[in-house]
């Protein structure tokens, strides 16, 4: 299987609001809309394309041809500039394959590469156990845990934090 990471293009509405659709929202960010619509699809397009390569880099997840996932690194600002923090998610149909890990390879290598970075900050639900083995399969270490940093569905849950540092050349 082959995971390629591809720019957002405005015809891409249809397959993100299906991968929108498609997603476990268990882990995921309340401001993700629900449905996910075309209409939410060509908003969240439109804000990828004014700071791509910017303040952030913003990719479609490809495997196998077919777009099954998105992944960002999007920077921070004021005095957290060279920070930035790392989010993604992939239909469920997809899970357990690898892709994910790749996915975060690959994001990873660019967005040290485009953006003023030298740090990427990935914040997951302490009880998201395969997010968290994605983020340590690439490098990122936990550097603590929020008790009950976030709110979903009513109920609390723990957040860790994981950094990944720029590597630089001796």
């Amino acid at each position: 299987m082959e995971v390629q990471l591809k720019k957002w293009q405005p015809d891409d509405k249809t397959a993100l609001a299906a991968i929108g659709s498609g997603v476990d929202r268990s882990f995921l960010s309340d401001r993700l809309p629900d449905p996910y619509t075309e209409a939410a699809a060509e908003s969240w397009l439109r804000y990828v394309a004014e700071r791509d390569g910017k303040t952030g880099v913003f990719r479609a997840i490809v495997a196998d041809g077919k777009i099954v996932g998105t992944i960002s690194v999007e920077q921070r600002e004021d005095i957290y500039r060279k920070d930035a923090e790392i989010g993604y998610f992939l239909v469920t149909a997809q899970w357990s394959r690898g892709i994910m890990t790749e996915a975060v390879r690959q994001v990873c290598r660019i967005a040290f590469a485009e953006l003023d970075l030298v740090r990427i900050t990935g914040l997951v639900y302490a009880d998201n156990a395969a997010s968290r083995r994605v983020l340590e399969k690439n490098g990122f270490v936990q550097e603590g845990c929020r008790k009950n940093a976030i709110v979903k569905n009513g109920i609390l849950h723990d957040e860790c934090v994981y950094g990944k540092q720029k590597q630089t050349e001796a």
